[in-house]
């Protein structure tokens, strides 16, 4: 591990959160294309997989917020064990009527409930926030580890969500990615030395955190990046089924991911300066165009060569997310804002997802290809027309004085 990496886990119980945070955060790469996987092995409708996933994923972008904003208030703990007892057993209800083939109105019932999961990611960079506060170079390599571990999660939750389905039974991956939910959940909220002390309600200054500009524009251009990750996944698995290989399908979306993990790494371990809007700008305007070579690919190699390198641009720009997040939240919502992040991509995810279904119905596979490149072409026009907000000085946002230090420390040393 570089130097870098190394140093930000000199902090007492660092290893164990973020270890329990891989476990939390597997389903969200294994439950989504898992439901597809299932639905269509069990019907051979991908429009009616596409609209299970993007109920999930509308079902967590609606909760998700929520959740947050309880955590911020009453801390992790109390908030994230009985919502993750729900969403557990709303799969549990999923898989068994998926089995069962009953009416499909059951599956959309369980699916708003098994989408009612807490954002992981948000809860451990939160952790490493309260930890590096006032630390821009720390809190930068924390964030690029972080996003390190969500594409290993995305290389490896595909592979072994699709793989279980397709050699094992159907609902297999949905359901190993809800006992990793489980496991992670109650790992990380068993740490309570590293939890961050929740802010009672007479310290929030009112409203929601989506009342800031800045996170507005991430929030509107991370929805259809969403779309860009759910149209690419769906139409993948389709794709590889087409040529005779769906389990392959895995494996390619693990390579997207490996692209990124490996930005992702390098990036990490950069000391930039500047302004972190510009370079948002830039990564965005890079993930759209990443798209366009997709539609030219006429075999399976030639896709994974495709999706690697569109996955170079993303670690980056979810680093330089998280960090223009932090700058333009307030402190005690910040959970709140990274959830929205979250959000926004998850209702992508729905609305690429379900787009990317009905078009691989009607026109097959290599035609679903257009939805991401919509998607990236939408994401690079909304990111233009918000980019003054972000460019600009940060409102403090009731953070006072010395979070306006920070602010500008972050500016010098955070990507």
């Amino acid at each position: 591990m570089p130097s870098p990496y190394r140093a930000i886990f000199s902090a007492p119980g660092s290893r164990e959160f973020s270890a329990a945070g891989f476990f939390g955060r597997m389903p969200l790469s294994m439950m989504g294309i898992g439901v597809v996987t299932m639905i269509s092995q069990l019907t051979g409708r991908y429009g009616l997989a596409g609209a299970l996933s993007a109920t999930l994923a509308m079902s967590a972008a609606v909760c998700g917020p929520q959740v947050s904003r309880l955590v911020d208030r009453y801390g992790q703990r109390r908030v994230l064990r009985p919502v993750t007892l729900v969403a557990v057993a709303a799969v549990a209800g999923l898989l068994i009527c998926a089995q069962q083939g009953a009416p499909e109105w059951t599956l959309f019932v369980f699916s708003v409930g098994a989408g009612c999961v807490p954002s992981v990611g948000s809860m451990v960079r939160s952790r490493w926030a309260e930890i590096y506060r006032g630390s821009g170079r720390d809190l930068h390599t924390a964030y690029a580890w972080e996003s390190i571990v969500d594409e290993v999660c995305f290389i490896f939750g595909p592979i072994i969500s699709i793989g279980l389905s397709t050699a094992w039974f159907p609902e297999a991956g949905p359901l190993i990615a809800a006992a990793f939910l489980l496991v992670g959940v109650f790992w990380l909220t068993a740490q309570r030395a590293t939890e961050p002390v929740p802010h009672p309600k007479s310290q929030h200054t009112g409203g929601s955190a989506l009342s800031s500009r800045g996170l507005q524009v991430l929030v509107a251009t991370f929805v259809a990046t969403g779309a860009i990750f759910g149209g690419v996944d769906v139409v993948t698995v389709a794709f590889a089924e087409e040529r005779g290989h769906k389990a392959a399908a895995s494996l390619v979306l693990a390579v997207y991911a490996l692209g990124s993990c490996l930005a992702g790494a390098v990036f990490g371990l950069l000391h930039l300066k500047g302004n972190p809007g510009t370079r948002w700008l830039v990564g965005v305007c890079a993930m759209a165009v990443s798209m366009i070579p997709l539609q030219l690919a006429g075999n399976l190699p030639l896709l994974a060569v495709a999706l690697f390198v569109a996955g170079l641009a993303i670690a980056p720009t979810m680093v330089t997310t998280m960090a223009l997040v932090e700058a333009h939240v307030p402190r005690t919502k910040l959970t709140e804002g990274m959830t929205w992040t979250s959000t926004g991509l998850a209702v992508g995810v729905a609305l690429g997802s379900s787009a990317a279904g009905w078009v691989v119905d009607a026109a097959g596979a290599k035609a679903g290809y257009a939805v991401p490149v919509v998607a990236g072409a939408l994401a690079a026009a909304v990111a233009f027309l918000g980019y003054r907000r972000l460019a600009g000085p940060a409102a403090t946002g009731g953070r006072g004085q010395d979070d306006r230090h920070l602010r500008t420390d972050d500016d010098e040393h955070v990507a």
